[in-house]
């Protein structure tokens, strides 16, 4: 999925993803070099970490 659907899925902003992906364990794939390099997330790795997210209580 490409960076806006992956925000779009998990209800944030472009710019937080770009910020916060890696930092969080969400593992993005960037195709191409330089400036028009293309970032994507699968989908399968969104959900799984968003049910690694989930709080039990």
């Amino acid at each position: 999925m490409t960076v806006k659907e992956a925000a779009d899925y998990l209800g944030v902003s472009v710019s937080w993803l770009y910020r916060n992906a890696a930092r969080l364990g969400l593992a993005s794939y960037r195709f191409g070099g330089g400036s028009n390099a293309k970032i994507r997330f699968r989908v399968s790795e969104v959900e799984s970490w968003v049910k690694q997210q989930r709080v039990t209580g």
